[in-house]
């Protein structure tokens, strides 16, 4: 597929026939990354809302069709809204919907910022970073009074916002979609960490096929709508604040495979149903898989000084991958290329911080 990394579109109060019947043909009809501007009451302030980062993460595509659809165009959102819509011709590959990025190319939402630029990947995937230019700027151009992310996991998972930056704003935002917030100091050229001078977060909406995820997605798009003032929101509920996750990771070129019991593979085997972690945690003792007479130097897990703290969450029992405390998972998935090109899953020990 041919793609023109220097294109970005936009529409300006689409009607119903740039809209099409559905979200499908609403994507289909779409050359390259779009953005939409939505005529707000206050013409000066805006708030942006990004989406499809990644092609395979439909919820916010989804319920921002929804929202242009049915909401009464008479009475106009608070401010400004401007929608992006980015990974659009991976989104289209088909099957719709389920392809991160295109064959070839590079994750986008690993193509921001400038710190310490890998000058072999940037010449590599040069236009997946022409790209991620293209999208900063795009919300940058508007000056936001807020920016939010809307993502899913590839599993079932529940819902989770994540920032890099703990504050009233970014605690009432949370509320709009859920009650957990993230707290992260990774550096992974993601969109959500580079300085846009206002209140910025990722929603990770839920697992990708789940209906509820998408639900979530639009009563967030609505509330930021309808939100009079985002400097003085009200909290729609608790919030738990989750600090600094770390990214387990397997090492190049080790092996991964999935199971419901011991085949013996070699490198990392993981529990077939490792997204069910996601829900409840793991606890001290806990067995998520098997690994073979490598033990964990198949897998890394680094804190943000580039150390290996693996051992202080895991340990080997005969050849079981166990846990060594009570531990959170976040966005363990079953995806095979997922998991080796992103992480396995992210993962905390349990604290119980609410706000």
């Amino acid at each position: 597929m041919e793609i023109d990394f220097s294109e970005i579109n936009y529409i300006q109060d689409p009607n119903w026939r740039d809209l099409h019947a559905d979200y499908e043909q609403f994507l289909l009809s779409m050359t390259g990354p779009t953005v939409i501007d939505i005529t707000g009451l206050e013409t000066k302030k805006c708030r942006v809302i990004t989406t499809l980062l990644q092609g395979s993460e439909p919820s916010g595509l989804i319920a921002l069709h929804r929202w242009l659809t049915t909401r009464n165009v008479k009475e106009l959102p608070k401010t400004n809204l401007r929608f992006i819509i980015c990974s659009v011709e991976a989104a289209c590959v088909k099957p719709l919907l389920s392809k991160r990025f295109i064959d070839g190319s590079k994750d986008i939402n690993r193509c921001f910022g400038e710190k310490e630029p890998d000058k072999i990947q940037i010449e590599k995937y040069k236009g997946c970073y022409e790209r991620a230019q293209l999208i900063e700027q795009a919300v940058k151009e508007v000056n936001p009074e807020v920016m939010v992310d809307l993502h899913n996991a590839p599993n079932p998972c529940p819902t989770f916002a994540v920032s890099s930056k703990i504050t009233t704003e970014t605690l009432s935002l949370t509320s709009f979609f859920c009650q957990t917030l993230v707290l992260s100091d990774l550096q992974l050229c993601s969109l959500m960490e580079q300085d846009f001078s206002c209140p910025t977060i990722t929603i990770e909406c839920g697992g990708r096929v789940d209906e509820q995820a998408h639900e979530v997605a639009y009563a967030g798009i609505c509330q930021i709508a309808n939100c009079e003032d985002i400097g003085y929101i009200q909290q729609e509920r608790g919030v738990e604040v989750i600090y600094l996750p770390l990214r387990l990771q397997a090492r190049e070129g080790v092996n991964l495979s999935y199971a419901d019991h011991d085949e013996g593979y070699s490198g990392i085997t993981l529990k077939q149903n490792i997204d069910y972690f996601n829900f409840g945690g793991a606890n001290q003792g806990e067995m998520i898989g098997w690994i073979d007479g490598n033990g964990l130097e198949n897998l890394h897990l680094l804190n943000k000084h580039g150390c290996d703290v693996i051992d202080e969450y895991f340990y080997i029992r005969e050849n079981q991958l166990v846990c060594k405390q009570n531990l959170r998972l976040f966005k363990a998935t079953s995806d095979k290329q997922i998991a080796l090109n992103d992480c396995l899953f992210y993962v905390v020990k349990k604290t119980n911080n609410r706000l």
